[in-house]
């Protein structure tokens, strides 16, 4: 329907989510435009001139959107959105996240599928590297059933590796978590994660700024990680390589004034180069979820239930043997390495291993003990 000045939409919500169509992943520039013309309405019914005098665009950008602007059917894309279950809420509405209204620049709108959490709940992020080790991932799961036994939302970026598996194990919890794309609520990003999106949507929500339809394009998820942050209390960074979109969210967090936590790793594993360089920065060691809610002063927040008890992680051979050779009593490393018949490397790379999963304690001397209780993921 071509483009009419003299015709209103009633609902002030439906000119926002025009804008988001026209400029999407562009809040600031939507912002700036609404506070020049005092409303997203009067921004909407700007001639081209009035855009380039008074919105800031050029000529060449003017005259674009004025073309695409009269291309496109608020009323039509409402219905549509409707027809899909997706609901569209605006900064101006009282569901709209009270943690994401405050951060700079935040999303005019949010497609939602699904039902997002009860205002004044608790929510923490759990991000991580698309390519996680083994020990990634159990600690991932096991972290995001924990947040979530404890009432705690579970919020990530439902991309492979960490954020996938932080999602899992909130659903396998009976939790609830929410997943903020980097595309259109309606694209499944990466493919193989469509049933677990279903069970999102079912246990909590898929969000995105971006309109239905958007594809998965690179720039996109720099975007969406100031809402992951921005959604959440506290951020925690399970693996990262040195340079990687959890970094980059962990960075949006603090400038947010929000939490971040880091999950120690292996020294010798590039995944854990990220968080441990955070820990080295002052974030918070994250061994178990005791220290999130610590941090964060939270008590569990179910009553009826309760965390469960630690899991014994999974072990190499070389691990199973050094452990089983152990006991309460510290052990010298020489005295490990005579008994297991292993290499040094061997032993040594075990015991690092070992630590890091909660099992081993170091006392100095390198003497080495159970631990009586696991204390780590």
């Amino acid at each position: 329907m071509p483009f009419q000045p003299e015709v209103s939409v009633v609902d002030e919500k439906v000119y926002w989510m025009g804008w988001q169509y026209l400029l999407p992943g562009s809040a600031k520039r939507i912002w700036n435009l609404v506070e020049r013309f005092g409303s997203p309405g009067a921004a909407w019914m700007a001639s081209g001139e009035a855009l380039v005098t008074r919105g800031g665009f050029e000529p060449r950008g003017a005259a674009h959107l004025v073309r695409r602007r009269s291309e496109l059917d608020l009323q039509e894309e409402l219905a549509r959105l409707q027809e899909q279950n997706i609901t569209y809420i605006t900064f101006e509405d009282g569901d709209y996240p009270q943690l994401l209204r405050v951060i700079f620049d935040p999303p005019p709108g949010l497609f939602v599928r699904g039902t997002l959490p009860p205002p004044g709940g608790q929510a923490v992020a759990v991000v991580g590297s698309r390519r996680p080790t083994p020990y990634g991932v159990t600690v991932a799961e096991k972290l995001g059933g924990e947040l979530a036994r404890a009432g705690v939302t579970v919020v990530s970026g439902m991309a492979r590796g960490i954020d996938s598996a932080a999602h899992r194990g909130a659903l396998a919890a009976g939790g609830r978590t929410v997943a903020v794309l980097g595309c259109g609520v309606d694209v499944v990003y990466p493919r193989e994660n469509k049933r677990l999106m279903d069970e999102i949507i079912e246990a909590g929500a898929v969000i995105s700024e971006f309109p239905p339809g958007s594809p998965p394009e690179a720039w996109h998820f720099p975007v969406r990680n100031r809402i992951i942050s921005g959604l959440s209390r506290a951020t925690v960074v399970v693996e990262a390589a040195e340079k990687s979109g959890a970094l980059i969210t962990a960075d949006l967090a603090l400038d947010q004034g929000r939490d971040v936590m880091a999950v120690p790793g292996p020294v010798t594993s590039p995944q854990s180069r990220g968080p441990n360089q955070l820990i080295k920065q002052g974030a918070r060691l994250v061994e178990s979820v005791a220290d999130v809610l610590e941090e964060l002063g939270i008590t569990c927040l179910f009553p009826g239930k309760h965390l469960q008890s630690p899991v014994m992680p999974r072990l190499t051979t070389e691990e199973e043997t050094v452990y089983g050779m152990l006991s309460g009593d510290p052990v010298p490393v020489d005295i490990i390495i005579e008994n297991t018949g292993l290499a040094t490397q061997q032993v040594l790379s075990a015991l690092m291993f070992l630590e890091v999963k909660g099992l081993v304690r170091q006392f100095p001397g390198r003497l080495y003990a159970r631990r009586e209780k696991p204390t780590r993921f």
